[in-house]
């Protein structure tokens, strides 16, 4: 199917005249199958932070181009959403996350955003297809559009919350704001929870979808508590991002000792519905992960390659390079090393750490001070197969759960968080300058 798609895609023609010729046809013919590529990968679930190698791509020159931009819509895509459903988590302090997003996404890409929600941090989503694929169930409630119609033939809102509680007597969740949410709303639902509480049912509990969340949950939460039902679940929904979860949580903090309701209690029991700003990455909409030749083979061995920019801080790293994580006495990640791929880390040494670009900053570790080297790329493919196992979902949460407490909390922080350090090792920064040196040299001599 993919080979299908690049000989359909480059046989376009523009006025009518053939885009490319039978040579560069035929070469594809026989070589379009992606059998000369190897790709190295940071796994997935992984953190990764700026300016480090994600995934590095060996092979035919023309090949490696054509997968270019597939490869970045992947990994861009996901990478900004898991990372948007971790800030949620650390937002919710650990609370539950419902990806909704499905309504709101950009076409097809709505699978991707929901599995990369679900591996970012996300319990459960409201996408039923890649829920099952996943192995997980869907989680949802009913409409608004469910009251009114039983409004609309003079059922009321009671009628409605019935019905529902009636299909769906042990996972009853109830939608309270389409009236009046605690005039009518929340005691509505109370009644039909006390209903089912006699026929020997557990009720889930509510939804709020609109207003002053965080007054209305303490509100609710005291109206379900004088009812005997103080283990239910609140789901809040409506916009909400790691931001606005975060204020809810702080008006909560302040506001509910006033009415006696038991902020961290409430707070426990808070579960948090989010579409739009998941899926869509709200505030920060794209990832602008890079795609750069920083060797070429030749000759029976590698030529490393430069690109310069005018900002320093967008002068690619050039050349073979494997990525490690040093730990630090605590078992803190404290920074990522770039390295030539043959480079020898002494460990029984002190360790220098470059920065990419300013070359007046530097760190030194001593042996001490690190507990262990951790290489984080791994074989994906080699010759046009893939070598690896694809990991079960819980496998990948784990993975981000274990790199997200290994960060120091500085790092963690929502906003302006303390900067994490890649680094370069001596050998690979002083490559970098070499290159950058003889480019600068060779190409304006060859201008004058």
């Amino acid at each position: 199917m993919t080979r299908n798609w690049i000989i359909y895609a480059i046989t376009a023609t523009a006025r009518g005249a053939a885009s490319f010729g039978d040579d560069f046809l035929t070469y594809l013919r026989a070589y379009g199958n992606f059998s000369g590529l190897s790709l190295d990968a940071i796994p997935e679930g992984r953190v990764v932070h700026p300016n480090t190698p994600l995934t590095i791509v060996r092979g035919p020159m023309a090949m490696a181009q054509i997968i270019e931009t597939p490869l970045l819509n992947k990994l861009n895509y996901q990478t900004l959403v898991a990372t948007k459903a971790a800030r949620l988590v650390e937002a919710s302090r650990g609370g539950t996350i419902l990806e909704f997003g499905l309504r709101r996404a950009q076409g097809e890409g709505a699978n991707d955003g929901t599995r990369a929600a679900l591996i970012g941090g996300a319990n459960f989503s409201s996408n039923v297809g890649v829920s099952h694929v996943l192995g997980l169930p869907p989680k949802g409630t009913h409409a608004h559009s469910m009251v009114q119609l039983m409004m609309a033939l003079g059922e009321g809102e009671i009628g409605a919350f019935r019905a529902y509680a009636e299909l769906y007597p042990d996972d009853c969740l109830l939608l309270v704001d389409t009236v009046d949410t605690l005039q009518s709303g929340v005691p509505n639902a109370i009644k039909v929870f006390e209903e089912l509480r006699r026929k020997g049912h557990r009720p889930v509990g509510i939804r709020l979808d609109s207003g002053d969340q965080a007054y209305l949950s303490i509100q609710a939460a005291k109206l379900l508590d004088e009812a005997g039902f103080g283990e239910t679940s609140i789901v809040l929904s409506s916009d909400l991002d790691e931001l606005v979860i975060w204020q809810i949580l702080t008006q909560i903090q302040q506001e509910a000792p006033r009415y006696g309701v038991d902020a961290d209690r409430l707070i426990k029991r808070l579960v948090y519905g989010v579409g739009t700003r998941l899926v869509t990455s709200w505030g920060e909409p794209a990832l602008g992960g890079v795609y750069k030749l920083v060797a070429v083979h030749k000759g029976g061995g590698w030529n490393s390659a430069i690109k310069i920019s005018e900002s320093p801080s967008k002068t690619p790293t050039p050349g073979n390079k494997r990525t490690w994580r040093i730990y630090d006495r605590r078992q803190k990640a404290t920074a990522d090393l770039l390295t030539l791929e043959n480079e020898v880390i002494a460990t029984d040494a002190p360790l220098v750490l470059r920065h990419p670009s300013d070359h007046t900053k530097l760190r030194v570790l001593q042996p001490g001070q690190i507990s262990r080297i951790e290489p984080l790329h791994e074989a994906v493919v080699r010759a046009g197969r893939i070598v690896f196992d694809a990991p079960p979902l819980e496998e990948l949460r784990r993975r981000r759960v274990e790199d997200v407490e290994a960060l120091d909390p500085g790092v963690r922080r929502l906003v302006n968080p303390h900067i994490y350090h890649v680094s370069l090792s001596e050998a690979l920064w002083n490559l970098k300058q070499e290159l950058i040196a003889e480019a600068r040299r060779d190409n304006i001599s060859q201008a004058q």
